[in-house]
């Protein structure tokens, strides 16, 4: 079971880690979602996160609130990718959504181009596509090349416990195409009730590891 603890800033870094955390969500402002991290946190997370064999994923998100962003948004995004990949990062972590309640693909076309060599995960602004679009937005994502989705299942105030059939829907719909990675609420006491109810090998959370 790969544990992937989502930091806010460098400090528990090095606790998590000892703790168990086989990869690391690298973000700033928690409260809320998570942005992108400054030049100087990426630098020495990455670095000591290399130096004990733990990956990288980096946010790309310029702002809390919504995941539509302006034209001006998407270039300090790409701005952003292009130097977290210069400092190392394995992975990032982004995703841009329309007024429809779809995938914003023109930037996430561009985007994932820059990204090209990198892990990709679409973060949690997958759970603000349509629920009629879902799954659509599941095939889209495995046709360009995502790795992986990041999803609570449902609304971000609702227990995971009580998203566990979506989530299965969208596990068993991706079929091993692309890894759903569920996550929020999830914690070191009901990882064993989450891990069995879905089958899942990755699960991403801020308390994953006590």
């Amino acid at each position: 079971m790969l544990k992937e603890v989502c930091v806010e800033n460098f400090t528990v870094i090095p606790d998590v880690i000892a703790k168990g955390a086989g990869r690391i969500e690298l973000c700033d402002n928690l409260a809320v979602g998570g942005t992108t991290v400054s030049h100087g946190v990426a630098k020495k997370a990455i670095e000591y996160c290399h130096s004990k064999n733990t990956k990288v994923m980096a946010m790309i998100r310029p702002r809390g609130g919504n995941f539509i962003y302006s034209h001006e948004e998407i270039e300090m995004m790409k701005h952003d990718l292009v130097h977290l990949k210069q400092l190392g990062t394995d992975g990032v972590v982004l995703g841009c959504l329309n007024k429809t309640g779809w995938i914003d693909e023109m930037a996430m076309v561009t985007l994932l181009k820059l990204a090209e060599g990198l892990e990709v995960t679409f973060h949690m602004g997958f759970d603000q596509i349509k629920p009629e679009y879902q799954l659509k937005a599941i095939d889209w994502l495995v046709k360009n090349k995502v790795h992986r989705i990041l999803t609570h299942g449902g609304p971000i105030d609702s227990p995971i416990e009580q998203n566990l059939p979506r989530l299965k829907e969208y596990i068993d719909y991706a079929a091993g195409r692309i890894i759903i990675l569920p996550g929020g609420g999830i914690t070191d006491k009901n990882l064993p009730f989450v891990t069995k109810a879905l089958n899942i090998n990755e699960a991403h959370g801020t308390k994953i590891v006590g």
